[in-house]
């Protein structure tokens, strides 16, 4: 999840298919890279995992559905035999507290692995905590871009993809309309700039003409609307947050509407009567991760009967399963040794152009067995492909097409996935 993200748009409207940017600081005491350094066993023979939850006002409801994934996940985990024949612990939770001391908590409980946080400005609070410690964190949420760099020592990784992961996907779905050219419209600040650049650049990769990108403030994008518009692309790409909603007003006053604008994952929202009538009809946005299968939904259901939204929580199963994986082929619980076999684990590779990953597995149960058989496996789970990096980000990032209707409303229309090699 972004940092400062506004209330919660992008995965309510997912929810209804169920019925500034961080400054990183160093971490002292971190040193090398725990994601490809060797490790020894140390572990005690349990499996403890964590999950900060740092969601409070109108995003608490954030923390029901990842609470259900990791209480989800660690159930098919021991129906599996658990870690070596020991049961696999969800250590207790404590979302009243703030990241620091959830963290704090959880490394005197002797955990092995934490999971969270959601919000990327709270990563860096986790991670100056776990790292000192050889604790791994697995946030299913962070999409700041600026946490591929974070000065973790390698103990930090994400199922959920960077922002600019998508820039790809917005180029895509211009090109796919026939659009010739495009404008970028898009809010100041890193979120708007970084996928800005990475929308610009795809896009000429693809052979589309990328005219001026504008600009703007949220509540004052009249004149960036009116400047994209006399360029006369043939889609407009609009890069927003908070200031989507006025960013899209403004653009219907200045004749661009319609299937001509594709929106940015931070832009989706039910907009319905807000905007004018059929402004958004045939519009199209991407918003993160893939809508969970029945069979998914079920599994949560039967976890917590009350859950009413899945936010984030296929990218919260995927990282505690991908967690047990790890520490099963290690055969060690410590957090040095998951950190250390995450990669393998996931179908990832520490460098670009090494060959192509083992056939996917799809369960813990079923890549247990294919780690019995040999020490490369490939994790396909709930929210897609995994495959980390070097860095700890996924490479093959999945996303939800959404197309308006003409009461300016998204329904889910397709799928796509970007990724990168290395």
């Amino acid at each position: 999840m972004p940092a400062h993200r506004s209330p919660v748009r992008v995965r309510t409207v997912l929810a209804a298919s169920l019925a500034g940017l961080l400054s990183m600081t160093a971490c002292a005491g971190t040193g090398g890279n725990a994601r490809t350094e060797p490790a020894e066993a140390s572990g005690d023979g349990v499996l403890r995992v964590g999950l900060i939850l740092d969601n409070t006002g109108d995003n608490a409801f954030l923390n029901a559905p990842q609470l259900a994934a990791a209480k989800a996940a660690i159930q098919d985990i021991n129906a599996a035999g658990g870690h070596k024949g020991r049961p696999v612990e969800l250590l207790p939770v404590h979302q009243d507290q703030d990241t620091a001391a959830q963290a704090k908590d959880l490394v005197a409980a002797k955990v092995d692995v934490a999971i969270g946080p959601t919000d990327s400005s709270h990563a860096t609070a986790a991670v100056d905590i776990l790292s000192r410690t050889h604790v791994p964190l697995i946030s299913p949420a962070n999409t700041a871009a600026a946490l591929s760099t974070s000065a973790s020592g390698g103990y930090y990784f994400r199922t959920a993809a960077a922002d600019v992961a998508q820039g790809p996907v917005l180029a895509k779905l211009a090109k796919d309309a026939g659009a010739a050219s495009i404008s970028v419209l898009y809010q100041e600040g890193s979120y708007g700039k970084d996928l800005s650049a990475a929308v610009t650049e795809a896009a000429q990769q693809s052979g589309i003409k990328v005219l001026p990108g504008v600009g703007f403030k949220p509540g004052n994008a009249a004149e960036a609307a009116r400047s994209a518009a006399k360029a006369a692309p043939d889609a407009v790409v609009l890069v927003a947050r908070d200031g989507a909603q006025g960013a899209l007003a403004e653009l219907h006053n200045a004749g661009v509407s319609g299937s001509k604008v594709i929106l940015s994952d931070g832009a989706f929202a039910r907009y319905g009567s807000v905007l004018p009538s059929r402004a958004l009809e045939g519009a199209r946005a991407v918003v993160p991760g893939q809508l969970p299968t029945a069979g998914f939904q079920a599994k949560l259901l039967a976890v917590d009967p009350s859950l009413k939204d899945v936010s984030y929580a296929a990218e919260t199963y995927d990282a505690v399963t991908l967690a047990a994986l790890a520490a099963a082929r290690a055969q060690d619980d410590a957090g040095r040794s998951i950190a250390a076999n995450l990669i393998p684990v996931s179908g990832g590779t520490a460098a670009s152009g090494t060959g192509a990953p083992q056939a996917p597995c799809l369960s813990y149960k079923e890549c247990l067995g294919g780690l019995a058989a040999g020490p490369d496996i490939n994790y396909d789970g709930e929210s897609g492909p995994v495959a980390f990096d070097a860095k700890g980000d996924i490479t093959t990032a999945a996303f939800s097409v959404f197309t308006y209707g003409a009461d300016n409303n998204p329904s889910p229309t397709g799928h796509e996935t970007a990724g990168h090699s290395g």
